[in-house]
């Protein structure tokens, strides 16, 4: 009879933990989402609605009048409902500024990998310019230029991080364009647009989700960021920077105020690194 060596249960647990704690990050961003999605449903108050009799009110506070599970802020908002807000704001930009900085960095990157020549020297010349500056001192620049509000921020923070996108592409492009199904294609007569989406995009879109993946955490970062600065989502819009900028006068008297949104700022950007850990695990060929 076959004895089972002692270190098969053992690796056999080690992957089932494993497996299990990869859905911790998908069950974060998860609830998040939920919350975001139906803010308007779980909130239990107006989150711009101030009651001055309850302002500072520790969590837990309960009376006949008001019930505030997290406390409330300098102006008695509740808390909790602001969050619960601040999260459809934090999430709505970065996916905006997700979907658009990668648009139009992934088809600059694929145009200047695949033509070459004065695009690929324009295209990639400007990458270089926009990545020799800080991003958050770009978009606190475009900003001032632009103007605060939700749109411009979606605005300010795909034109700072598109650069990103259009290096993946262009490095990946250059590696898949002279395959030859690519060339095969190209001599049959298919256009350029035809080519690029049909035989150039699905053979980078694994690195592209990676970065997007990974750059998401940062957008919900720079908007906190921009917003921590009074350059974001103007008040009274909920918003976790503008919760935090607002709570650091608080600290000694109020922690709460700048406690959860920072603890909501930590959890999300975490769960959404891990996941693009994972990620970069799975498309990468040279892993296990």
């Amino acid at each position: 009879m076959t004895s089972v060596p002692a270190s098969v249960p053992l690796r056999q647990a080690g992957k089932s933990r494993r497996s299990i704690m990869r859905w911790v990050p998908v069950i974060l961003i998860a609830s998040f989402v939920l919350a975001a999605v139906f803010s308007s449903l779980l909130a239990p108050y107006d989150p711009n609605s101030q009651n001055l009799l309850g302002r500072m009110k520790p969590p837990g506070t309960m009376s006949r009048s008001f019930h505030y599970l997290l406390g409330s802020d300098e102006l008695g908002r509740d808390l909790l409902s602001r969050l619960i807000y601040g999260a459809r704001v934090s999430l709505f930009v970065a996916f905006a500024s997700v979907i658009l900085s990668g648009v139009v960095g992934v088809l600059l990157g694929m145009l200047a990998g695949y033509l070459r020549g004065w695009v690929e020297l324009i295209v990639m010349r400007l990458v270089d310019v926009f990545l020799s500056i800080p991003a958050i001192l770009l978009a606190i620049i475009t900003v001032a230029v632009l103007g605060t509000g939700l749109v411009n921020v979606i605005v300010v923070l795909a034109l700072t991080r598109w650069p990103r996108y259009a290096r993946i592409a262009y490095g990946q492009t250059l590696s898949v364009a002279n395959m030859p199904y690519v060339r095969l294609a190209a001599f049959m007569g298919a256009s350029t647009p035809r080519v690029l989406l049909r035989h150039i995009l699905p053979n980078i879109i694994g690195a592209v989700t990676v970065v997007a993946t990974l750059e998401f955490g940062l957008m919900v970062l720079f908007e906190a960021g921009l917003s921590f600065l009074g350059l974001g989502v103007q008040p009274p819009t909920a918003s976790w920077g503008a919760m935090l900028s607002s709570g650091r006068n608080y600290l000694a008297t109020a922690w709460w105020i700048a406690t959860f949104p920072g603890l909501c700022l930590f959890l999300l950007i975490l769960a959404v690194n891990l996941i693009g850990d994972d990620l970069r695990d799975r498309f990468d060929p040279r892993s296990q």
